[in-house]
């Protein structure tokens, strides 16, 4: 069953590890969420949500300076946990580097807060939701062939979520150069 988005844009680090996984529960609940962009990977740890729509190339450029100051970095996804809500999630280990992208993000972008101020922003990569018979137990055994999971952060990207309409508009390496006057759907790599 299809939910009707007008759409938002997301900064988040990209978890290929998991796209299997992820991509299949985001089949199962809303295809019109898959996305057709071979550069979007539906796995991700939010960074900061909901972003400006549409950002400027100033705003660009400055998430491309945050994200060159940064270093990529390896981190471990085994951790299941559940938010009082029920949304199911894993806990990165270490979760320090990605609070510390979003306190940047956050103190650059002060007009949006972490989820519009409504969470308190922890990092997490989300895998599933109690209800209709999934429950933490579920999920930690339909997850177990992936975990644990070594991962490696190695870019951000500005990601755009709508029903028929999810791709990536742009993306930075992690302590690498920034990019320079990016306009719409372009994708900056190094």
């Amino acid at each position: 069953m299809s939910r009707s988005s007008a759409g938002h844009s997301v900064i988040v680090v990209p978890v290929p590890e998991l796209e299997a996984y992820v991509l299949e529960r985001t089949r199962h609940y809303d295809d019109s969420f898959v996305s057709a962009d071979p550069t979007f990977v539906h796995a991700h740890i939010t960074l900061l949500a909901p972003f400006l729509a549409p950002p400027t190339s100033d705003d660009l450029e400055r998430v491309g300076k945050i994200a060159a100051a940064a270093a990529a970095f390896d981190f471990r996804l085994d951790d299941v946990r559940v938010f009082a809500g029920g949304t199911i999630y894993l806990h990165p280990d270490p979760a320090e580097p990605f609070a510390a992208l979003t306190a940047e993000l956050s103190a650059a972008f002060p007009q949006c807060p972490p989820y519009d101020g409504l969470f308190e922003p922890v990092p997490h990569l989300t895998v599933d939701h109690i209800a209709g018979g999934v429950d933490l137990d579920s999920t930690r055994t339909s997850l177990a062939p992936f975990l644990p999971a070594r991962c490696h952060a190695d870019r951000v990207s500005l990601q755009w979520y709508a029903n028929h309409a999810c791709r990536t508009i742009a993306e930075w390496p992690l302590g690498g150069a920034p990019c320079q006057g990016l306009g719409a759907d372009i994708v900056c790599t190094t």
